[in-house]
């Protein structure tokens, strides 16, 4: 009996499972383990990388600003701190390799972490360098032809009435206001982009393929490095540029201190200074001058900027005047420009009559400038910078800007691009 039991029991099988189930458990919670352990090594990977792109992004929206990018990419790194770091960051201005080498309007970041966790350490499984890097940069996002330099929440551009606005290129603010673009009223815009500091608002006014940029990086103004007006400019100022209904009159480069234009006004080419008065062209004047740049200023600009001078043309009025294209003339392209130091405290209104044609850009960072276009007026290189911008009639701009010594103005944008 003894000896068929224990042949029985040599061929019972039932506890082999539970046998094997038992010698096995080990690999078993070692492949879960190292599996936990593992996603663990991925979400830092992810969060590595995302801190990586964070300070970029950082870096290069300092650079775009004029300030430092290790500063900015440094504490962008602080604060979010999503993993723990096992190397000093490298941060690089500009990058040593990728396709932006040597390119100073780029940032580099690299990152690195390393940790043992319990599993794969029991393992002998070394654990992991985890690297996380980046590149972004300063890069053009369009070709801009209306820039308004508003800072505040106030609106920086505003389009109203039946303004019918085709400018083949851009428009742009640094306004902050939810809304920094209005257009409103029977006004339809056709610009791409339309871009601003603060938000946009969708309207039915935008017309396709106009898109919008809201929160976009402040717009520099490009025509900052033009001089300043100097009293040696005004000296002995006293020119008088008036000119009655139905008569004529020429005039040469110079300053003056009277300009009421009601007739026919003929400006040889060369730069006008105008000193302390407005720059009035009546509803029946006929203005021509090519090659001409118009400069708005004070001879007291530095104690009583309200003085400087300003300009106000009527709708009824023709003109023909066309900024210089020559590139060594300091002021190319410019057609208009009032001085820096005005208040903001005025407008100033620039109309036309259709047969009127305009070539240049129309300077006024401090003060607000009013277009208002009529359908059939040739301006087929017109540019603007205001402190704000309004336009109120037709103003169909096609921008071919081509030998014409207009500059472009090119915005930027800040993106990831490795």
């Amino acid at each position: 009996m003894f000896g068929r039991a224990v042949g029985r029991l040599l061929r019972d099988r039932t506890g082999n499972v539970l046998m094997m189930a038992a010698a096995s458990m080990p690999v078993l919670v070692g492949a879960a383990g190292l599996a936990t352990d593992t996603v663990q090594w991925t979400l830092w990977k992810r969060q590595i990388q995302r801190q990586a792109d964070s300070a970029a992004l950082a870096g290069a929206y300092a650079v775009a600003q004029g300030f430092s990018a290790s500063d900015s990419a440094t504490s962008d790194i602080n604060r979010m701190s999503l993993v723990n770091l096992t190397q000093t960051p490298t941060i690089e201005n500009a990058p040593t390799t990728g396709s932006y080498a040597g390119n100073s309007k780029a940032v580099r970041v690299v990152l690195q972490t390393s940790a043992e966790l319990p599993f794969s350490k029991i393992l002998g499984v070394k654990a992991p360098v985890i690297y996380g890097e980046a590149t972004a940069a300063v890069v053009g996002s369009g070709d801009y032809c209306v820039v308004a330099l508003e800072k505040t929440s106030a609106v920086g551009i505003t389009l109203q009435g039946n303004a019918t606005v085709n400018l083949g290129c851009g428009i742009a603010t640094n306004s902050r206001a939810s809304n920094a673009v209005y257009a409103g009223g029977s006004s339809t815009v056709t610009a791409t982009p339309v871009a601003a500091v603060g938000g946009l608002t969708s309207s039915s006014n935008y017309v396709s393929p106009t898109t919008l940029l809201p929160y976009s990086i402040p717009v520099l103004d490009p025509y900052a490095s033009l001089p300043t007006p100097t009293a040696s400019d005004l000296s002995g100022c006293g020119g008088n540029a008036n000119v009655q209904p139905n008569n004529s009159k020429s005039i040469s480069p110079g300053c003056y201190k009277n300009f009421n234009v009601k007739g026919t006004l003929n400006m040889a080419p060369g730069v006008y200074f105008i000193d302390s008065t407005t720059f009035d062209i009546g509803s029946q004047a006929v203005v021509n001058g090519t090659g001409v740049t118009i400069i708005l200023t004070s001879s007291n600009a530095a104690n009583n900027p309200s003085s400087i001078a300003n300009v106000n043309i009527n709708g009824g009025a023709t003109l023909n005047l066309k900024a210089p294209t020559d590139l060594s003339d300091p002021y190319h392209g410019v057609l208009f420009y009032q001085d820096r130091r005005a208040l903001d405290s005025g407008t100033n209104t620039i109309n036309g009559n259709a047969s009127s044609v305009l070539q240049g850009a129309f300077y006024f960072p401090g003060q607000a400038l009013s277009f208002s276009g009529t359908s059939g007026m040739t301006t087929d290189c017109v540019k603007m910078v205001g402190k704000r911008v309004t336009f109120i009639g037709n103003s169909n701009i096609v921008n071919q800007c081509k030998d014409t010594g207009v500059d472009k103005f090119t915005a930027t944008l800040v993106k990831l691009v490795g």
